[in-house]
């Protein structure tokens, strides 16, 4: 064994969570050092948010040409390659996980490639990917060892059963597939398969799409859904799967029990959420306490059970985006620097899921603002009356706007529709900053814009909107 290392703060995992927290710390004058031990950048970066971004905008080439073609005038002889497509999308997670390393050089941050195991509350060792041991200590650790993807019980995941990771690595769109669960990997993935041709079913235990949304953007998702020939079967389950080599069977029943079916497909994909990384780094040796889901629990300055041990991101459970814990990575960098950074408000995070049409939410559904007693007015403005999303031949979907009627504070917003994505910053820094719908009613919106929709829906709170 050499001799100890010694830095400030020591950070476990280089995905948005851990990379921010490191960059964040190093600006505020600490000494920093990462261990990764697979991913700069995390799964973020280089299989997941990154790359289907990527997959997604060839999925809209593919559509414009197939679905819309004949509206734009596009018509002959043309191919889809999805293995093209591909390739950009592994080349642009390349470049994207290549800024990680630039930026812990630029920042003066140790990098160190390996697997990292506590050996006290101040110590850890770390297995470089050569193979050498070597022992550091710390002031203060960040965990940012993120999540991995479920299983169902008894179903091993090789050969033509895959998550995510392994589906996002494949150059080849399989020609029929099923997805287990409809959070966003699963609607994404059922976006993307079904514009290259692919036979897609998903199929949702819960009794409607993205269940964690608000139901009038679950029935409009699933309309959009129907209409793109994807399957889907909510309230049921998955029962068992098999794999037989060039195919799988799934067996599939009522999620309130009755008869089971099969369905045949080249693919089965488990989209069915994420479990916490938190055993082979020897948290449980040194006292960081599990909440009751499994995940680390974390106060909000983002401390663990153990003072000067901190936990951001995936592994933490609160809201599993990148964004996230992005934020909270931030968070813990400044309170371990002394500063007295803003608590985080998870509910009143932006949520984003790239299916074709986009969702994009953040706050309350209208159950929620209902059942911790506001009185609420709601709002809902069509794309079909704006000019930008017909311009684009985009018009279906809406924003929806939940407010309290007696302020006018927006208490949630619910868009589903083309780009919307794009359209949460403004009403993310009304709801932080106390900005009511009258005053983005009367904030001048840049004609035409789909972000009118958003000048539009909060007028109708106030029962004055022009076009609608």
């Amino acid at each position: 064994m050499g001799m100890t290392n010694h830095v400030d703060v020591m950070v476990l995992g280089a995905g948005p969570g851990g990379y921010v927290a490191a960059i964040r710390a190093a600006q505020l004058g600490r000494s920093v050092a990462v261990v990764e031990s697979r991913w700069w950048g995390g799964v973020c970066l280089n299989v997941g948010c990154i790359p289907t971004k990527a997959l997604l905008r060839n999925a809209e080439v593919a559509d414009l040409v197939t679905r819309e073609g004949a509206n734009f005038g596009v018509t002959g002889e043309f191919s889809l390659d999805y293995g093209t497509g591909w390739r950009r999308s592994r080349r642009t997670a390349e470049t994207m996980a290549k800024g990680v390393r630039f930026l812990m050089d630029k920042n003066k941050i140790t990098a160190i490639s390996g697997w990292a195991t506590f050996t006290s509350t101040h110590s850890l060792a770390v297995i470089g990917d050569d193979g050498n041991t070597t022992d550091w200590t710390f002031d203060d650790a960040i965990i940012a060892t993120g999540a991995i993807p479920k299983s169902l019980p008894g179903v091993e995941v090789c050969g033509r059963v895959m998550t995510y990771e392994q589906m996002i690595m494949t150059d080849e769109m399989p020609k029929s597939l099923v997805i287990a669960g409809s959070g966003a990997i699963g609607v994404e993935f059922a976006t993307i398969a079904s514009s290259f041709g692919c036979q897609v079913t998903i199929v949702e235990y819960l009794n409607r799409l993205v269940p964690s949304e608000d139901p009038a953007i679950s029935a409009e998702l699933a309309r959009a859904f129907r209409k793109r020939g994807i399957t889907c079967m909510t309230g049921t389950a998955v029962s068992s799967v098999e794999d037989h080599g060039d195919r799988v069977t799934v067996q599939v029943e009522p999620a309130a029990g009755g008869e089971a079916r099969e369905i045949v497909a080249d693919v089965l994909l488990l989209a069915l959420g994420f479990t916490p990384r938190v055993t082979g780094f020897g948290i449980e040796t040194i006292g960081v306490a599990l909440d009751e889901r499994g995940f680390i629990g974390v106060d909000d300055k983002m401390r663990t059970s153990v003072p000067h041990i901190y936990a951001v991101g995936d592994v933490t459970g609160k809201l599993m985006l990148a964004h996230v814990a992005q934020a909270q990575g931030t968070v813990a960098a400044e309170v371990i620097a002394g500063l007295s950074p803003r608590a985080l408000d998870y509910t009143m995070l932006p949520r984003a899921t790239y299916c074709e049409p986009q969702i994009a939410s953040l706050g309350l559904t209208r159950e929620q603002a209902e059942a911790d007693g506001h009185d609420i007015v709601v709002s809902r403005f069509p794309f079909t009356a704006n000019g930008k999303a017909q311009g684009m031949g985009q018009a279906s979907g809406f924003v929806m706007l939940v407010a309290d009627a007696p302020s006018g504070r927006l208490l949630g917003v619910h868009m589903i529709g083309h780009g919307v994505t794009e359209l949460l910053p403004e009403l993310e820094l009304a709801i932080t900053w106390g900005i009511t719908a009258d005053q983005i009613a009367r904030t001048v919106h840049a004609h035409p814009t789909l972000s009118e929709a958003v000048q539009q829906a909060a007028q109708g709170i106030g029962g004055q909107s022009i076009d609608a």
